[in-house]
């Protein structure tokens, strides 16, 4: 499978030299990685949910994309020049936040998917900055697939990193835990 076929949303990236970096990252992780595109499509997108999950790895990866790029366009319609957004920035961050996680998963004999110990040793984050320096992105990029998870709380993200956070945070904490009151 071709990679823009997993991801049509690189189409959304104007920069080509991003653009193909973004894909020379997931190509490189495909190469490296156990998991297959079908796996991306068929393993839950997390670990740390219900073992029941049924939200598929890519389901989650691009609403994830999605919901970042709508909310910076809108951020960048609402607030202009006051806040600068790159945009393609934002898109090639969401697209690589999860990349690492190629490397941290293993599958066992019935296909289920489970934290190896590459992942255990390094967490997504760490291993998708690596795949994507290996790449040549640049560091505004790396920097959003470092920050958007719990290790980004250490250090001060910039716009873009707070967008993807959140984008990808809001699609999963209500997986992990929420408030139901009964008769919703």
């Amino acid at each position: 499978m071709d990679i823009n076929e997993l991801w049509p949303e690189l189409a959304w990236i104007e920069d080509p030299d991003l653009r193909e970096k973004t894909v020379q990252t997931w190509e490189l992780a495909l190469e490296r990685s156990v998991l297959t595109p079908e796996d991306l499509g068929r393993i839950p997108f997390t670990l740390l949910a219900r073992p029941d999950l049924k939200v598929s790895f890519m389901a989650h990866k691009r609403a994830v994309v999605h919901i970042a790029r709508d909310a910076a366009l809108k951020m960048i319609e609402f607030f202009g020049d006051e806040l600068p957004i790159h945009l393609d920035v934002v898109i090639a961050g969401a697209i690589l936040a999860d990349v690492g996680k190629l490397l941290e998963y293993e599958l066992d004999e019935n296909g289920n998917s489970f934290q190896g110990a590459y992942g255990k040793y390094l967490r997504h984050p760490f291993s998708g900055v690596s795949l994507a320096e290996e790449c040549g992105l640049p560091p505004e990029v790396c920097h959003i697939i470092a920050a958007h998870a719990a290790e980004g709380d250490l250090v001060v993200r910039t716009t873009e990193a707070y967008i993807v956070h959140h984008a990808d945070f809001m699609t999963f904490l209500p997986f992990k835990s929420r408030l139901q009151i009964s008769g919703q």
